[in-house]
């Protein structure tokens, strides 16, 4: 018997989920800084990525009408404002707004390109579950689905900077559960975050599947009996549910 057959809900994350299928997105994004050949080290790039999430999280920078490309934008013109703040480059005028218009422009691409395989799991699941999107995110996530014509298929929608909570509060979840309408037991978790994501949906009593792959970390500590089903590629979450 298919574990998942009682499922009636699909409860997904955004971020490195729907969006870089596992990759973490400092990882995206420090692939970009290197591809442009923006002279810095992985720690000042790390240092000046916190930052810029925390920055970005607690401050209404991003608008609600930004789309993702202006979104990156910003998060690019912040970190590296950060990092010439700091006196670790001098970087500024032109030279500045090209790195940040490059940087951004590099990591949309890489998210048009995994679009297409996302909204091809959408599609296959679409017609049997209700879906919820979990996102800690900058209250623009509406522009941002809308932008990669995932908007349809998510009438319920729980953004922390809405909400006023964040992963890794179970609480965030259970939002998700709240707006499914069905018990979390009824419900499975897809997400690319074991601290975050997996465990604390666990907490609750939702089923879950762990999309591993490029975390924050080279190796996330995690218990691997907490999740239902580990798995490498989004393209694999239809066949696990269906039982196809």
């Amino acid at each position: 018997m298919n574990k998942f057959s009682d499922i009636k809900a699909v409860i997904f994350d955004y971020g490195g989920t729907l969006d870089t299928n596992t990759r973490h997105w400092a990882n995206v994004l420090w692939e970009a800084y290197q591809h442009v050949g923006f002279p810095m080290t992985e720690e000042q790039f790390r240092e000046a990525y916190v930052f810029g999430e925390r920055a970005l999280a607690k401050a209404p920078i991003v608008k609600p009408d930004d789309d993702f490309f202006h979104l990156l934008l910003k998060k690019v013109e912040v970190e590296i404002e950060w990092l010439e703040f700091n006196g670790t480059l001098k970087i500024t005028g032109l030279q500045q707004q090209a790195y940040i218009y490059d940087i951004a422009r590099y990591c949309n691409n890489i998210v048009l390109k995994n679009m297409t395989e996302t909204r091809s799991v959408l599609e296959a699941l679409k017609n049997k579950y209700k879906f919820v999107l979990v996102s800690n995110f900058y209250g623009n996530i509406h522009t941002v689905l809308k932008t990669f014509d995932l908007d349809t298929y998510f009438p319920y929608i729980v953004e922390s900077s809405v909400v006023g909570v964040r992963k890794p509060d179970p609480r965030i979840w259970q939002l998700g559960v709240e707006r499914a309408g069905v018990k979390a037991e009824e419900c499975v978790v897809v997400a690319d975050n074991f601290r975050k994501d997996i465990a604390p949906a666990h907490s609750i009593g939702c089923h879950t599947i762990w999309l591993r792959g490029e975390g924050w970390v080279k190796k996330e500590e995690a218990d691997e009996s907490i999740p239902d089903a580990i798995i490498t590629d989004i393209k694999d979450v239809p066949a696990l549910l269906l039982g196809k």
